[in-house]
């Protein structure tokens, strides 16, 4: 029961962009592979079959970059590929989170 009062105070940030479970699965799976200094690609998100079909997934990157939360960058030398990275605004919601967790769990139940 305490995990779920802790996921609960985390969810409720104000200002924090409304995504869907799968839109919110797939921006851990980038921030967190971001965070490892493991840049992914788009190739790589797409690929991710246990989230989703890769049209399915493209559409949610294409989502989540409209909401801010991600953008893409090429590396000078090739221009092929394309990697995705969390926006400052992500991280200040990584942040906020990780804040509002704290506080969960320093509060008594």
């Amino acid at each position: 029961m305490r995990f779920l009062q802790l996921a609960r105070a985390v969810q409720q940030l104000p200002d924090a962009p409304q995504l869907d479970a799968n839109e919110k699965a797939l921006l851990e799976e980038i921030v967190l592979r971001w965070y490892e200094n493991r840049v992914m690609s788009v190739r790589e998100a797409i690929g991710l079959t246990h989230l989703g079909s890769p049209a399915t997934l493209h559409k949610r990157i294409t989502r989540l970059r409209q909401k801010d939360l991600l953008k893409t960058f090429n590396q000078p030398d090739d221009k092929r590929a394309k990697y995705l990275i969390p926006t400052d605004k992500t991280m200040s919601l990584f942040g906020d989170f990780g804040k509002k967790m704290n506080t969960a769990v320093d509060s008594p139940v």
